[in-house]
């Protein structure tokens, strides 16, 4: 009997152990099994970050080595077989040679495109678009003799500056300025109830004109509130050479505009070698009895108006919107100039101010370089369409090809380095077009003008300053 009970208790425990050893055992195959598991999801997910890292970096290192190379994504896919005939250019790159629904360089719709290697100004709404410009400009300057200055050494427009913060390249003599906003631009605003003096900040302070300069300038006048603001007054103050009073210190031209609508410009200019000064005063325009403008005004209310002085070593000129106003044959010559804003009228603003120095006749620029090198033809801000100022220069150009029928030229546009390639390639092109659809409204003949966009890739200088940039925004007529 003992020997049973031993027995059963022998096998009693067995079972215990046995019991134990299947727990353990099986505990140990759940770790081992929820270890395989956590294993292989963290090899998965290493490996789908690997495949997607390694598929963005060799599309990024295609795009760079090979950027003419069409991609395969899925917009590209699933473009229509049907529309394989039809290449087109993307009207938000410029990518040309697409051939489906979707641009294969950056993805866009297939939209407002153009055929690949027709221009933008050859198409039929470029060509309206161009024309209407050009008719409009020839309308405004068709009397004016205003001669842009060819060598570009300070221009502004502000559009990399700061909203509410003093413009970095500027001065202050007095009041208060910072940059505002009007009707989408950045603006030169004096808002300290509309009182100010800035200069543009340069190495020789009282010494930096030339003998020879074109000043050039654009100020928004907007309607006056009669029971808000009262005169807009501006001067442009051309200061004595190396004379730091600056308050008693030169030549005046005041530009005045009245609550009734009414607009003129005054001046007092010192005479060279003596004490006298030449005045006069000139208004711009109102219909008699009325607060209408007179319909030969050249002054815009709610309009950018354009402004442009020009020196040459005596004689000094003004014009408002292509409408000379003064014309003095003697002047002294001033070593500086200045803003100074004298009402407390708010709602106005300056921009794109330039000055280029000297006027040398393009047949001989052409016949010294090659080629002619031009700052005067202007556009929008990133984008093709032309400032109407620009047909100044495009005249004369034209001229110049009217009078020399075998003349044929390469137009050129160059950008600044600011902006990626991707943008300034083919704004670049799309500028060089629009300035020859300009020319043939003109007259020219498009065979004569092959347009060529260069984008920022081959600068006149270093892009690291803002007189740099500057000086590589240019267009240029290369002889062929």
């Amino acid at each position: 009997m003992k020997r049973i009970v031993l027995t059963l208790l022998a096998v009693s425990l067995a079972c215990v152990s046995a019991q134990a050893q299947a727990q353990d055992f099986l505990n140990r195959l759940k770790n081992k099994t929820k270890d395989n598991i956590e294993r292989k999801i963290e090899n998965r997910v290493e490996q789908k970050v690997d495949s997607t890292v390694n598929t963005t970096v060799d599309n990024a290192l295609d795009r760079l080595f090979n950027p003419n190379k069409k991609k395969t994504d899925k917009k590209a896919q699933e473009a229509p077989k049907e529309n394989n005939n039809a290449a087109w250019a993307c009207s938000k790159c410029g990518a040309k040679g697409n051939t489906g629904k979707f641009c294969s360089e950056c993805g866009a719709p297939k939209g407002d495109e153009k055929k690949a290697g027709q221009s933008k100004s050859g198409s039929k709404s470029g060509d309206e678009s161009v024309a209407a410009v050009v008719k409009a400009a020839k309308a405004k300057y068709a009397k004016c003799d205003f001669v842009p200055g060819d060598d570009l050494f300070f221009e502004d427009d502000f559009s990399q500056e700061r909203l509410g913060e003093f413009p970095l390249r500027w001065e202050l003599f007095d009041g208060y300025v910072e940059i505002a906003s009007i009707e989408g631009r950045k603006v030169l605003a004096f808002t300290d109830n509309g009182l100010g003096q800035v200069t543009p900040n340069m190495n020789e302070k009282w010494a930096w004109l030339p003998d020879s300069f074109t000043l050039e300038y654009d100020m928004y006048l907007a309607p006056i509130n009669e029971e808000e603001e009262s005169t807009l007054g501006m001067d442009v103050i051309f200061g004595s050479r190396g004379q730091s009073d600056y308050y008693n210190a030169g030549s005046v031209v005041g530009f005045y505009y009245c609550e009734n609508g009414s607009s003129n410009m005054e001046w007092s200019l010192n005479k060279p070698g003596s004490d006298m000064r030449s005045s006069g005063q000139k208004a711009l325009g109102l219909n008699t009895g009325t607060t209408d403008y007179a319909s030969d005004s050249p002054i815009k209310a709610g309009e950018w108006n354009h402004f442009a002085f020009s020196f040459n070593k005596r004689a000094f000129k003004g014009y408002v919107n292509g409408f000379r106003v003064i014309n003095v044959p003697a002047m002294e010559a001033p070593g500086y100039f200045y803003f100074n804003s004298t009402s407390p009228y708010r709602f106005s603003g300056i921009s794109n101010v330039r000055l280029c120095e000297g006027a040398v006749p393009l047949y001989d620029r052409l016949i010294n370089d090659g080629k002619i090198v031009s700052y005067n033809i202007t556009f929008e801000t990133g984008k093709a369409e032309l400032k109407q100022e620009s047909i100044i220069e495009l005249q004369r150009i034209a001229a110049l090809m009217e009078q020399y029928p075998d003349l044929a030229f390469e137009v050129v546009g160059h950008t600044d380095n600011t902006g990626s390639d991707k943008v300034n390639d083919p704004l670049s092109q799309q500028r060089a077009e629009t300035i020859v659809a300009a020319l043939v409204e003109l007259g020219i003949n498009e065979a004569r003008l092959t347009p060529v966009g260069k984008g920022s890739h081959e600068p006149l200088v270093s892009n690291k300053t803002p007189e740099g940039r500057a000086k590589n925004r240019r267009v240029e007529f290369i002889k062929k």
